[in-house]
């Protein structure tokens, strides 16, 4: 909802609140925040509050450090796991220079104004994510191992999969927050899990990806374990990844799906270092159903690129090679203007890869391009890219390459 200065300081007062929390991403997507007293608010929605930018990774130096929050008050929301009495709010902030202009590195501003230039362009598109995570246990002194929390396997049920009562905490957690979880299982690794949400637009996608890993961090601390969200935790068992799917519709009620897949193959090469922002992302790719070939296919998990089985409302394509350290609003920004793109262009999809790329003979792969096989040449490809150039400011391109 979009609640007024006056309607949050009723609220405040009336709730009990005693910390707002100004939230905001740094370039890599990790979550920072400040708090500020009730009586702060009406500072913060008039001027911003105050931050040293040069403490943040991707948003500048030392010399023009002065940086200022200012909230976005559609996204209150109580963080259920802090106290009752005195509790404590957060609200998504938009990160500005002193004269209000919005700064580079502010990959959610970014993705605001992305989802406007689609909508002049006639296209709406929704997203949702499946996000996987280990749950590992703690040393004696409280840091985290890589002992696994059980040792069952996809979908197994309780007794041997320990996480059953940590993903239902962290489900009606986030439902306390807004969030709608769609569903959630125990994934294929021995304390691996999944909770996957239900589709929004593309600000509250990326909003609640965040939430849901701060939220997930918490749950699994307040059950003494932690929550491992790293691309390859275990190297020899199946790696975390950041599943997306995203549908778009056209103002003339065209089909224009295949038009976007075809923008994103196009484009996906450049967006990797992106998607995939770490050497141990790499480790990932092409085993434990992680792609590793730029292809496409319907309920094909193999692909880089699956569309699954759903008809109606429920039809959506499904990027599989993200990973959960990716920026989503980075990552959605750049699979909308690709997906822009290929609308714009009437891009053709190639032939679909109707065929298990994991078990194919080498001479069957070679006909297919292979995502970058290292962080490396990932981001030389994502530096050379006019499309990179074009749809990314400076400060966030020199940053990640």
């Amino acid at each position: 909802m979009q609640y007024s200065v006056e309607e949050i300081k009723q609220y405040a007062a009336e709730e009990d609140v005693k910390f707002i929390r100004m939230a905001f991403c740094d370039a890599a997507g990790r979550q920072k925040n400040i708090a500020i007293m009730p009586e702060e608010l009406d500072r913060a929605f008039r001027y911003g509050i105050a931050i040293d930018g040069s403490a943040i990774p991707g948003f500048g130096g030392e010399v023009h450090s002065d940086l200022l929050l200012r909230p976005d008050p559609s996204t209150l929301c109580v963080l259920p796991w802090r106290p009752e009495h005195g509790r404590v709010v957060r609200m998504f902030c938009a990160v500005t220079q002193p004269d209000g202009t919005v700064i580079g590195a502010d990959a959610r501003s970014l993705l605001k104004k992305t989802v406007e230039d689609a909508k002049k362009a006639g296209l709406t598109f929704a997203f949702g994510t499946e996000m996987e995570f280990y749950l590992f246990r703690l040393d004696e002194d409280g840091e985290p191992t890589k002992i696994p929390y059980d040792r069952a396997g996809y979908m197994d049920i309780a007794p041997a999969d320990k996480g059953e009562n940590v993903r239902r905490e962290a489900c009606l957690t986030l439902e306390r927050m807004g969030i709608r979880p769609e569903s959630s299982h125990h994934e294929e690794g021995p304390g691996q899990n999944e909770i996957d949400f239900r589709y929004a637009d593309p600000v509250t996608a990326a909003d609640n990806a965040v939430t849901f890993r701060a939220a997930v961090d918490t749950v699994a601390a307040r059950n003494g374990l932690y929550a491992d969200f790293g691309p390859k935790p275990l190297a020899d068992k199946a790696g975390n990844g950041m599943h997306i799917n995203f549908s778009a519709v056209s103002e003339d009620k065209q089909d224009v799906m295949p038009q976007v897949l075809a923008g994103v193959l196009a484009h996906v090469e450049a967006m990797t270092a992106f998607l995939n922002p770490t050497e141990e992302s790499y480790r990932r790719f092409g085993s434990w159903k992680a792609p590793g070939y730029l292809s496409w296919s319907a309920e094909n998990r193999s692909q880089l690129i699956r569309v699954p089985a759903a008809v109606g409302e429920y039809r959506r394509a499904e990027l599989r090679s993200p990973d959960p350290l990716c920026n989503p609003y980075l990552a959605f920004v750049l699979l909308i203007r690709a997906g822009m793109e290929g609308v714009a262009h009437n891009m053709q999809l190639p032939p679909a890869a109707d065929l298990n790329l994991y078990t194919a003979p080498e001479e069957i792969r070679a006909r297919y391009r292979r995502l970058p096989e290292t962080w490396a040449e990932a981001k030389a490809v994502a530096a050379a890219s006019d499309f990179i150039k074009e749809h990314l400011p400076a400060a966030i391109i020199q940053y990640y390459t």
